[in-house]
């Protein structure tokens, strides 16, 4: 049985020291490679290029998508200048990203956004973000953990009738996070279905259960023992590719 390719969104990383100082490399973390591969996918790091054209034939061979972490989104994106505590951004990435999950939703194919991936749907769909969890009115949790990646380190409640919930088998568990970036206003069309104990928006998808993103990382959960459903996202994207 032949398995199904899986795209995840790749980054760029510059070398800072090395015989090669300045270089640019392709790459994502291994972490999303394992997560797929665990789950019986085949991954496919799909290269950052501002090509469309080449795009768009990346995209044609891949049977599900996954929006990988990284840069804050540009706040331009959604009709706001930049505030003192936005971080770096990556405008050619978001447009890749944004293409990659037009591409996407017009195959009809499963999408998984993780952190900024899921920033990426909601902001391509029309709705915004908190450039830094400081500006956020209320009082707000601790979202950049300073542990080791695969702890959980707060809480996480889903809608029971999501297809979030559907594809978990829990509606109440402990995520990690590791994100100062907010969903805000919810696209307009999408769903907010998973909220932090402090309210904010940690889950969303679209009304077909074809898209979905959360603020935490899974990739990061996969092999933690404790887990274990976690890889349930993974297997959603890999069992409904087409």
């Amino acid at each position: 049985m032949t398995k199904p390719l899986i795209g995840v969104s790749g980054s760029v990383i510059i070398d800072d020291g090395g015989i090669f100082p300045g270089y640019h490399r392709s790459y994502v973390n291994e972490d999303y490679i394992d997560s797929v591969v665990k789950n019986g996918g085949v991954p496919f790091i799909i290269p950052f290029t501002e090509d469309d054209d080449v795009i768009k034939q990346q995209l044609d061979n891949v049977q599900g998508l996954i929006l990988s972490g990284g840069h804050d989104v540009d706040p331009h994106l959604y009709d706001e200048e930049p505030e003192q505590k936005l971080g770096k951004t990556w405008p050619a990435r978001d447009r890749f990203d944004m293409r990659l999950l037009k591409l996407a939703e017009e195959k009809g194919i499963p999408v998984l956004g993780i952190c900024r991936g899921a920033q990426i749907i909601n902001v391509y769909h029309g709705g915004t973000l908190y450039q830094d969890l400081s500006y956020r009115p209320e009082h707000t949790l601790k979202h950049m953990q300073g542990h080791d990646p695969s702890l959980a380190t707060h809480g996480m409640q889903v809608e029971e009738d999501s297809k979030l919930a559907s594809i978990l088998g829990k509606t109440s568990f402990m995520v990690n996070s590791f994100h100062h970036q907010l969903i805000n206003r919810v696209a307009p069309d999408l769903r907010g279905v998973a909220v932090a104990p402090d309210g904010v928006v940690e889950g969303i998808e679209n009304s077909a259960g074809t898209v979905i993103g959360v603020q935490w990382h899974p990739e990061m959960m996969h092999n933690n023992p404790e887990y274990k459903f976690i890889n349930n996202l993974f297997k959603w994207v890999i069992d409904n590719a087409k």
